[in-house]
């Protein structure tokens, strides 16, 4: 005596559910890992691509009511911008800041600039580059 089949033939019926919920899991998942690419090149292209300016402090020399800063800025050629500097004391107070602006159509940009401060600074600290 034979056994009868539980299974149901091959194509005759569709899919089966199991089939159907993987089928629309998999479509969830790629549209998820699309909107998840395209976030991640949104941001990639405004921080790299948006990010014309970048400096560096060189050197520095602090008195007591200033800070000299030998700043090195990168730019494109026709970005203007600022970078933004400020100086610490010893004990960790904010004692200066402010922002340098470069109009300049150099790509480089060497400049010491004179960051002035309300007591003796021990710092020189580069927050960041902005175009603008």
């Amino acid at each position: 005596m034979s056994t009868a089949s539980t299974r149901l033939p091959e194509g005759r019926y569709g899919r089966s559910p199991d089939e159907r919920a993987d089928h629309k899991l998999k479509i969830a998942g790629a549209v998820l890992g699309a909107a998840l690419l395209a976030l991640v090149g949104y941001f990639a292209y405004h921080y790299v691509g948006q990010n014309e300016i970048s400096a560096q402090v060189i050197t520095f020399q602090a008195s007591d009511d200033a800070v000299q800063v030998h700043l090195e800025v990168r730019k494109d050629a026709g970005a203007h911008g600022y970078c933004t500097l400020r100086s610490q004391a010893a004990n960790g107070d904010e004692v200066g800041r402010a922002d340098f602006r470069f109009d300049q159509h150099a790509t480089r940009i060497d400049k010491v600039l004179t960051l002035r401060t309300t007591s003796r600074g021990t710092t020189a600290e580069l927050l960041g580059c902005h175009a603008g």
